[in-house]
């Protein structure tokens, strides 16, 4: 076999990529492995965009894939950080309800966290609320104690560094352009040539839907990108926030609602939006791909869910573009924060699957075409699962590729 020539290809240097390539590494020694990245570094799309929380499992539908590797994969994540030097930090998070109205939901919450098995999970009323976050407001709210902050560019990179220690290959600037698949082999388009591959993996995220079309298979979904915008908190104000703290999310919608996130190096950020991009990559306001835009507009789904949410859509385009209005949504969490306490804006791309419907898909997707793996939706707790969901991946393959320890 030559140097382009590989067992099992991952598509896609983000941090579910780059742990799969690790645990297929480790676990299948004797296939060779690569992991193909278009950008010059790992991690620098979602994975080094997020929000960098360490996720303790509420929100998700109890027996549903989120929970599940959510549970799981928190602690994965911090043994492994644990065994590394790598710094985490769990310093808690309150979802807070600011009205009466609220509670409902918010005790609905409690429940699917602790049907999940989130751990130390506490009910609290204003006074214990205010202990936490004293500046924060509200009426009752639920405080996670298992809740943390990391860097996940940092995991990342580790999983880079294993993966490698391991004999797998970490191919960056290296976009595929096209695939041809005959003869059981993979024949992969890339500006260093033509690399071939027996077996895929696509862990392409914001383009994980176009990977599966240019293997000819219909995965029943789209890839929407949602521009997630976010302030930093400037650090003279950044007292006024502790540790998370976040507001009762809507149930029909996958997104968290803005919320104030501290870092890991100790910065506060506030935010994000949720607001429709117009480009896969489009972390700019200005940012247009005419390509991916006619992409959305082509497709069914695009115009069902635009049909479904345009309300909550419009809110959130105003509320990107006022930023007043970005302010007052902050207020409710934490009235003294105002608008000059906002600066150094910035930006992350959620891939969000669409299906034909319109429906934004809540759970993780991850489906198998012949020889092919494909993660068409692992968005928040992906990050903190990575570990699980790589596990998933590599049983998948096991099968599926008829691979032998």
């Amino acid at each position: 076999m030559n140097s382009s020539e590989y067992d099992i290809a991952v598509i896609g240097g983000g941090i579910i990529g780059l742990a799969t390539a690790m645990r297929l590494s480790q676990e299948y020694p004797r296939y060779r492995v690569a992991v193909l990245e278009k950008e010059r570094e790992v991690a620098l799309h979602q994975t080094g965009h997020n929000s960098g929380v360490i996720h303790a499992g509420i929100y998700y539908a109890p027996g549903s894939q989120k929970a599940n590797f959510c549970s799981t994969g928190g602690t994965l994540l911090r043994q492994f950080c644990d065994e590394r030097g790598i710094e985490y930090e769990m310093c808690g998070k309150l979802i807070v309800a600011i009205d009466d109205e609220e509670v409902p939901r918010l005790e609905e919450l409690f429940r699917r966290g602790t049907e999940n098995g989130a751990q130390g999970l506490e009910m609290v009323g204003p006074e214990r609320l205010r202990e936490i976050e004293p500046h924060a407001a509200g009426v009752q709210a639920i405080f996670s104690p298992n809740t943390g902050i990391i860097d996940y560019t940092r995991v990342a990179r580790a999983y880079a560094i294993e993966m490698r220690e391991n004999g797998a290959d970490l191919l960056t600037s290296t976009p595929v352009r096209g695939i041809d698949a005959r003869d059981g082999t993979h024949y992969l388009m890339t500006p260093r040539g033509e690399i071939r591959a027996k077996r895929l993996i696509n862990c392409a995220g914001l383009h994980a839907d176009s990977v599966a079309r240019m293997l000819g298979v219909d995965v029943g979904v789209r890839i929407i990108p949602f521009r997630g915008e976010y302030f930093s908190i400037r650090p003279e104000r950044a007292h006024l926030v502790k540790g998370l703290i976040y507001p009762v999310p809507d149930p029909s919608l996958p997104f968290l609602g803005v919320h104030f996130t501290k870092r890991i190096g100790g910065s506060v950020e506030a935010g994000p939006n949720a607001v429709l991009a117009l480009a896969r990559e489009g972390y700019a306001k200005t940012r247009f791909d005419l390509g991916d835009t006619l992409g959305h507009l082509g497709y069914a789904g695009f115009w069902r869910m635009s049909l479904r949410f345009w309300k909550t859509g419009f809110q959130e385009q105003y509320r990107s573009l006022v930023k007043s209005k970005f302010v007052r949504s902050l207020q409710t969490l934490v009235p003294e924060v105002r608008a000059e306490d906002l600066y150094e804006p910035g930006a992350g791309v959620r891939a969000q699957a669409v299906d034909r419907r319109g429906g934004l898909l809540q759970d993780f997707s991850i489906a198998e075409t012949p020889n092919a793996i494909h993660v068409l939706n692992a968005p928040s707790p992906g990050a903190t699962s990575s570990l699980s969901i790589s596990r998933y991946i590599v049983d998948l393959a096991s099968e599926s590729f008829e691979l032998a320890a």
